[in-house]
This record gives C-alpha cells, sequence and structure tokens, in this order.
C-alpha cells in the first residue's frame, strides 16, 4: 500500500488527465494522495478535486512566497479557509519559509509562517513544511511550538540540522528524485525508517530529470529507499504505509 503524503495535483499542470494520474496510481496499489494546495485558487481545487478523487487527501495551505503576494487582511482571509475546512482536510500544507529567492523578505515570511504555526496548534492537525534555504529558522520556529506531529517535506538542509530533527522525533518526507539525490540518499541512511515517509512533490523533481512526475512513481522512491536500507520492497511499504497512519489518521 503505497502513499504520497505530498503532490499538487492541479489542473494548472495536468490539464485533462489527472483521472489518468489518479488511475494509474490505484493501478500501482496507492492508497491515499495528499493534494497540497499552495495559496486561495489552489486550495478550493483540492477540496473540490477531494469529491471526485477521493483517494486525494485536501492539504491547506500557503506557500510562503504566495504569502509575500498578499496584504495583511488577504492573508487573514486565506488562514481563516483553513480553519473553516480543518474538519475536511488531512493535514496543513504546504506552508514555511522560503529564502532561495526572496532574500530580503525573511521577516515578512516568519510572521506569516508564525500566524501558521498558530493555526496549526489550534486545529491540531499534522503540519507539512517547505524550508528552502530557510531550514534553521524553520526549526527554531517549530520547536518553539505546541505542534507534535511535524514532516519536513524535500529537507535540503546540512545533516547536523537533519540531526536535530531527527532528535525531535519529526518526520522527513522523501521525494522521488532520491534516485539521483546523494542528499535525500543520504537522509535516508541516516534517518530511521520510522521517521521516514514518500512523496513526489507532483509536478516537480521527477525521478526521470526533465520530466514530470506523478504519483504513481512513488515506486522508484520505494526501490530506492530498499536498496539502501536492505530491507525488502514489501516491507519497506508496509513500513512508511505504518508511519502514515500514525501521523495522518485520526
Amino acid at each position: 500500500m503505497l502513499v504520497d503524503i505530498h503532490a499538487h495535483i492541479f489542473k494548472e499542470y495536468f490539464d485533462k488527465d489527472i483521472s489518468k494520474v489518479v488511475e494509474r496510481a490505484k493501478k500501482n496499489n496507492f492508497v491515499s494522495i495528499i493534494n497540497a494546495g499552495i495559496n486561495s485558487k489552489t486550495n478550493k481545487e483540492v477540496l473540490d478535486l477531494s469529491k471526485k478523487f477521493p483517494i486525494l487527501k485536501p492539504s491547506l495551505g500557503l506557500y510562503p512566497l504566495e504569502g509575500l503576494r498578499l496584504d495583511e487582511d488577504e492573508i487573514e482571509k486565506d488562514l481563516n479557509f483553513i480553519i473553516k475546512n480543518k474538519n475536511k482536510i488531512i493535514c496543513v500544507g504546504e506552508v514555511g519559509l522560503d529564502y532561495y529567492y526572496i532574500k530580503n523578505k525573511n521577516k515578512e515570511q516568519k510572521i506569516i509562517f508564525q500566524k501558521i504555526i498558530d493555526l496549526t496548534e489550534k486545529i491540531k492537525l499534522p503540519i507539512v513544511v517547505h524550508s528552502r534555504k530557510a531550514e534553521l529558522d524553520c526549526i527554531e520556529m517549530l520547536e518553539s511550538s505546541k505542534i507534535k506531529k511535524i514532516i519536513m517535506h524535500s529537507f535540503t538542509g546540512s545533516m547536523k540540522i537533519v540531526n536535530r530533527i531527527q532528535n525531535n522525533g519529526w518526520t522527513f518526507s522523501i521525494p522521488t528524485s532520491i534516485t539521483y539525490s546523494t542528499q535525500f540518499q543520504n537522509i535516508v541512511d541516516k534517518t530511521s525508517i520510522s521517521q521516514i515517509l514518500t512523496e513526489t512533490d507532483s509536478p516537480y523533481l521527477s525521478p526521470i530529470k526533465n520530466k514530470r512526475n506523478e504519483p504513481s512513481n512513488i515506486i522508484f522512491t520505494i526501490e530506492k529507499i530498499s536498496e539502501i536500507k536492505k530491507l525488502e520492497k514489501n516491507e519497506i511499504e508496509k513500513l512508511i504505509f505504518m508511519n502514515f497512519q500514525k501521523i495522518f489518521v485520526k
């Protein structure tokens, strides 16, 4: 039983073939694909898609760079939308910090992220965190929170910070680009299987460079984790599914 805990199955990326993408996932023994919104438009879209395709579990979020485009009232409106729909979603995400593209708005990003952390504490859901070039700030803010179920999505920080995340008992979601990424291979090698989940970040981070990613490609992640951990693929699948259940199933 396979899971993709972080994907963006939006019409913008998948146009008219969402049903085919879902069907391929089902044929590969998927039980859940967490479909992560990043702004008001896609948050509404993932809720609508979950009604048509129950395997697509909605997650509502505000991508850090999207948040910077909004004024204070718009941010509050988006966050209130998450609270209003808390019983329809499986987690909060994609949220976090990103200092890679915009380097002079760190303070503004942290203010928004803190609002999201406070919201997540209030509604008591897991949180899926983006932390590109902002790993330490993200970790420190989350460590100051009461959130227990924290998933670091496609984490690219140093192994020193990886160790800190491990000691905190949080989870890494490993993308399909593990097929060629030594960063993700090292994280899997050094991390207990009990702290590992699988994701695609579809349509990004494909196991095949320059090709659109989709959930069914998780099979490549399972193969690579199996190779690194020296366990059978069916055992890896079972263990990761157990991790998924502990975090996301109420």
